[in-house]
C-alpha cells in the first residue's frame, strides 16, 4: 500500500516537473503485453515513460535498469525493488550470474511488460542514437506475439543533466509509435535497423541528425 502512495507521488512530481505531454501516434489496443523501447539520455527517462502510461498499464510494466546503479544506496534499491519493480540486470559479464534475456523473459511470462533501452547505456553524444545491442531482437525472437513500442522522449537530457542533482523544469514529450513484431526468420541486424528506424521516425524534425 504505502509503495502505491509513493508511485503516485512521483507520477504527481514528474508530470508536474516536466509537464509532461504524451501523444501516442498510432491506436494502442488495451490489455495488450508490451516492451516499450526508447531512447535514453537521462536516469529518469524510465520514470517519465512509465508515468505517462495509464494506470492500468503502469502497474504491470517494469523498466530494465542497471543493477550496479540502482542498487547503490538503500534509497535507490527501495525504488527499484519495491516501487518500480525494476528487472534489474547486471551490466558486468565477468560478475554476471543470470543472463539478462531469461530475466526479461521470465518478467514477460508473469505477463508483466517491460520498458527497455536498447542503446544499453545513456547517449551522450551528437547523435540522435546509439547502436542498438541486441537485446531488444533476442526478447522479440523469443516472444513473438509481444508488442514491442517505440518510444522517442524527448527534452528529458535538459530537465536532468548528467552530474547534477536538482532537475530544472522544462516542457517534454512522450510520443509513442506503433507496434513492431520480429518477423519470422528475421535476422538480428535488419531488426535492429528497422527498430532504430521506427524510432527515429517519432524523433522532432528540427533536432540536429
Amino acid at each position: 500500500m504505502f509503495e502505491r502512495i509513493v508511485a503516485a507521488g512521483i507520477v504527481g512530481f514528474t508530470r508536474l516537473l516536466t509537464g509532461a505531454r504524451t501523444i501516442w501516434t498510432a491506436p494502442q489496443p488495451r490489455g495488450r503485453q508490451r516492451a516499450y523501447f526508447a531512447n535514453h539520455n537521462s536516469h529518469g527517462d524510465f520514470v517519465l515513460l512509465w508515468s505517462s502510461l495509464d494506470p492500468r498499464e503502469r502497474v504491470r510494466t517494469r523498466p530494465v535498469a542497471g543493477l550496479d546503479y540502482w542498487l547503490g544506496d538503500p534509497l535507490r534499491r527501495y525504488m527499484a525493488e519495491r516501487v518500480f519493480r525494476a528487472v534489474l540486470i547486471d551490466r558486468n559479464q565477468e560478475t554476471r550470474v543470470r543472463n539478462p534475456i531469461d530475466q526479461m523473459i521470465e518478467a514477460i511470462d508473469a505477463d508483466d511488460s517491460l520498458i527497455l533501452f536498447p542503446e544499453g547505456t545513456r547517449n551522450l553524444s551528437e547523435q540522435r542514437l546509439l547502436p542498438f545491442k541486441p537485446g531488444l531482437w533476442h526478447v522479440g525472437r523469443r516472444r513473438p506475439a509481444l508488442d514491442l513500442i517505440p518510444v522517442w522522449i524527448d527534452n528529458l537530457n535538459r530537465v536532468l543533466p548528467k552530474g547534477e542533482a536538482i532537475p530544472v523544469p522544462l516542457l517534454c514529450t512522450v510520443r509513442f509509435g506503433a507496434a513492431l513484431h520480429v518477423e519470422e526468420g528475421e535476422e538480428c541486424d535488419a531488426f535492429l535497423a528497422r527498430a532504430r528506424e521506427a524510432l527515429l521516425d517519432l524523433a522532432p524534425d528540427e533536432e540536429d541528425p
